[in-house]
């Protein structure tokens, strides 16, 4: 990574300040994944501030940010639009409590066994997918489409991301008094309402927030069930995602479910069943929820406990993995509770506050508190921030993620972890599924070494009193291992009598046996002895099953002086 994460000593004031910055950049976010979910802006705001809030008290890892995410969004989308919005809350409710019992039964410590290599393809995969989704930022509605901003208002936006970008690099040169991200923000915020108080039509020059929420109900009520049907589920990076929002909504639409999209100012957050008909507490009821919370679950301790060692490598601090599934539990519960769609680590929100400044526990809850101050009494003004800054903010984000430093390895590496750093990084930016790229990253690690294992088979050599040479075996032998053991016998030079010692080494296949004939073969061809000893039962049975096709001199009479307990 490069030194954009430079070292800060934590503070009362940086966490306060980072805390705001973090705020601003949730909202647009938080909007958009509810509208992929198919729920209110509201809900997905909602739901940030119970996460964040709960997690921040309560987590393992003081300075991750926590809320609404699109891994989260995509898995309840489906519950939503099949069953209804009522069946969301339970199920947000029961994830809680299965992440809490992985908590307490300390599951959590198993997230320090992903590899390096998958680590690596996980962060520079995500830090492609955040930098590819800002590219819907620079979409609108024209002639009832959407499609890509043109002309002069593509430019001005270019460059309010580029002065954005530019305030971020260059401020901490001067003064680290401030987070440069929120300076950035305010500064290109106050640039946009001058220009936007100008504009003659009632279409922003420069859009904001409140654009991007007008976008999403625009795209929603010209979306079609055939629009739907084709899109991509949704991207569960940590970026405004404006075009799979908006379409997202259209499905909400066709389903009927409730979508507010009058703006994002509202009331104090109530107890779900107070707005929400009950669901029946039944079987029938578990058996929908259950499979949809089994799934919340997963992403979402995954994505957090990433989030969390990713984050942990950035500021030399360590976290605390079980603690962080009990606080994640927790603040899904609650959340639930409350009427939300429930939420994890976001990875893009927690490297900003680092950047920030943000060490303690105050940012987080600085954050969320924010939230919901701006839903209560500030949502204009919200509404009024460019999406420009927000843009810039995570750029920078994408540039101080990325790992350059592994292209500089990339032919330094071992093969196999090149290979799974790749296949990481492609599957989380084709897919754009972190938690299923992590899954799979350790499967194949988890396989190749194995494989690597497996198929090393080596030898001890030494000679008895009476001359006679004897390979003691370690490894097992099977197809993968065949040329090893091959490669280490010599016939030729081998003395008379020659033993095979696999009292370390078993032979689990037909390929293992047949490549002992076949070098016994070679060693009578050449007139030589060859005794086998020490095969376990498991072997013997192997040669038995194979009968004639495989005919082996196997020796544990002591009269060779070869398979004596001074040699086992």
């Amino acid at each position: 990574m490069l030194n954009f994460f430079r070292p800060q000593s934590g503070s009362l004031k940086n966490d306060f300040l980072s805390g705001v910055t973090v705020s601003l950049a949730l909202v647009p976010e938080a909007i958009a994944f509810a509208f992929v979910a198919g729920v209110s802006p509201l809900i997905g705001l909602y739901s940030a501030f119970f996460i964040g809030l709960i997690t921040a008290v309560f987590g393992g890892r003081p300075g991750m940010i926590s809320g609404a995410t699109g891994a989260m969004a995509v898995v309840v989308v489906s519950l939503v639009s099949m069953h209804g919005i009522e069946y969301l809350f339970p199920t947000v409710i029961l994830c809680g409590l299965l992440q809490i019992a992985i908590g307490l039964g300390r599951l959590g410590k198993l997230i320090r066994m992903v590899p390096h290599s998958v680590m690596l393809g996980f962060v520079n995969g995500l830090a492609i997918v955040i930098g590819l989704a800002q590219v819907n930022s620079f979409q609108t509605i024209r002639d009832g489409k959407l499609g890509f901003v043109q002309g002069t208002q593509l430019w001005l936006m270019l460059g309010l991301v580029s002065l954005t970008m530019a305030i971020i690099w260059l401020l901490p040169k001067l003064t680290r008094a401030v987070p440069a991200s929120l300076v950035a923000i305010l500064s290109v915020t106050l640039i946009a309402f001058v220009m936007n108080s100008d504009a003659p039509s009632e279409m922003n020059v420069v859009a904001t927030v409140g654009d991007m929420l007008k976008t999403n109900s625009i795209a929603a009520r010209h979306a079609t069930p055939e629009a739907t049907a084709t899109n991509n589920t949704a991207n569960q990076n940590e970026g405004p995602s404006t075009q799979q929002a908006g379409q997202r909504l259209g499905q909400s639409e066709v389903t009927n479910t409730p979508v507010k999209t009058s703006g994002i100012s509202g009331g104090l957050p109530q107890l779900f069943f107070f707005e929400y008909s009950m669901v029946p507490l039944n079987w029938n009821t578990l058996s929908i929820i259950f499979p949809f919370a089994i799934v919340l679950c997963g992403v979402g301790l995954i994505e957090s406990l990433m989030t969390l060692t990713l984050v942990d490598e950035i500021t030399e601090t360590r976290g605390k993995g079980n603690r962080e599934c009990i606080g994640q539990g927790a603040a899904n519960l609650v959340c639930g509770l409350f009427g939300g769609m429930g939420g994890c680590a976001m990875i893009g929100q927690s490297l900003i506050n680092v950047n920030s400044g943000g060490r303690g526990r105050l940012s987080g809850i600085t954050a969320a508190v924010c939230l919901l101050l701006f839903v209560l009494f500030l949502a204009p003004l919200i509404e009024q921030i460019p999406m420009a800054a927000l843009v810039g903010v995570m750029f920078m984000v994408v540039i101080g993620t990325f790992e350059w430093a592994s292209l500089k390895m990339f032919h330094r590496m071992p093969a196999s972890d090149m290979m799974v750093m790749v296949l990481v990084a492609g599957y989380t930016v084709f897919m754009h599924d972190l938690a299923t790229a992590v899954i799979l990253g350790v499967i194949v690690s988890a396989l190749v070494f194995a494989w690597q294992h497996a198929t090393h088979m080596g030898a001890d050599i030494k000679f008895n009193e009476f001359g006679s040479k004897i390979y003691q075996f370690h490894g097992p032998l099977f197809f993968a291992s065949v040329s090893s053991f091959k490669e280490m016998l010599d016939p030729a030079a081998d003395p008379d009598d020659v033993v095979l010692d696999f009292y370390y080494s078993r032979v689990y296949d037909q390929s293992g046996l047949e490549a002992i004939h076949s070098m016994a073969g070679k060693y009578e061809t050449l007139g030589k002895r060859l005794h086998i000893t020490h095969l376990s039962p498991e072997c013997r049975s192997l040669l038995a099953k194979a009968g004639d096709l495989v005919e082996i001199n196997i020796s544990e009479d002591p009269q060779y002086h070869v398979a004596t307990d001074r040699l086992a």
